[in-house]
């Protein structure tokens, strides 16, 4: 068994720079889709959250109005808190009986 020069044509090497490019892509995709948060705390827009809820963004109007959902207005800007949405969801589930 002597010694074999390994080059970019080789089909192994070939395979494994694809392998590295799909890798390559899929981490950016995911690194641009990623939020940023404030003290460890995601929030969503009300354009994300109704898309999140599949409800319409009147509904997420007329929860505010109702004080049935929390938010933030800033600016003008209406901002959910990530935790808040999740407790709200856990603290509103209704087991299916029967």
């Amino acid at each position: 068994m002597g010694n074999q020069l390994i080059t970019a044509e080789n089909e192994r090497i070939k395979s494994l720079f694809h392998s590295l490019e799909r890798l390559s892509s899929s981490l950016e995709r995911l690194l641009s889709s990623r939020k940023p948060t404030l003290n460890g705390e995601s929030f969503y827009t009300d354009e994300e959250l109704s898309k999140k809820l599949k409800v319409s963004r009147s509904s997420l109007q007329d929860y505010r109005d109702q004080g049935r959902i929390p938010y933030i207005k800033l600016a003008g800007k209406i901002l959910y808190r990530a935790s808040d949405i999740e407790k709200l969801l856990e603290d509103n589930y209704r087991e299916k009986f029967g």
